[in-house]
């Protein structure tokens, strides 16, 4: 039995009003898997005329995000998703419209556990960002932390 997770992109976009005024939007999410896209917009460009790092770099994450509230929604009541550290590697000029790939690297019942059994658990998730012409242009690790609430 598949959970659904169709509520998280309109979560997202609800919650996180950045996500909402960029215009990113979510292709396939399942609790291991997402993908968002972000328009091609001049206004978020940069001086060369490829989205901005910034842009670039709120696309990963927030699609990395979607994957820990895909996995992780049902705990929300106990413990806050927050991020711990990110690396980024832009490997090439982005053009046009970007794709996002976020995967988490560990199975979600693990960290679940370490929840359950009282600890802070963190987990990883990767993300591969492409163009327009479908080229890998960006590479993401987003290490998150499941922040038990008092």
């Amino acid at each position: 039995m598949t959970e659904d997770t169709s509520w998280v992109g309109p979560a997202m976009q609800q919650r996180v009003p950045w996500v909402k005024a960029v215009g990113i939007t979510f292709g396939d999410v399942t609790a291991r898997r997402v993908v968002a896209h972000l328009p091609d917009d001049p206004q978020l460009h940069n001086h060369v005329g490829g989205p901005h790092a910034a842009m670039i770099f709120g696309l990963g994450e927030t699609a990395s995000g979607a994957v820990g509230l895909a996995a992780f929604g049902s705990v929300m009541d106990r413990a806050t998703p927050l991020v711990v550290s990110s690396e980024i590697a832009y490997h090439r000029l982005a053009r046009g419209p970007l794709t996002a790939v976020a995967e988490l690297t560990r199975p979600a019942e693990e960290v679940l556990a370490e929840l359950a059994g009282g600890q802070r658990p963190e987990f990883t998730v990767t993300v591969g960002i492409s163009d327009t012409d479908a080229r890998e242009t960006t590479r993401m690790v987003v290490r998150w932390t499941l922040r038990p609430n008092r």
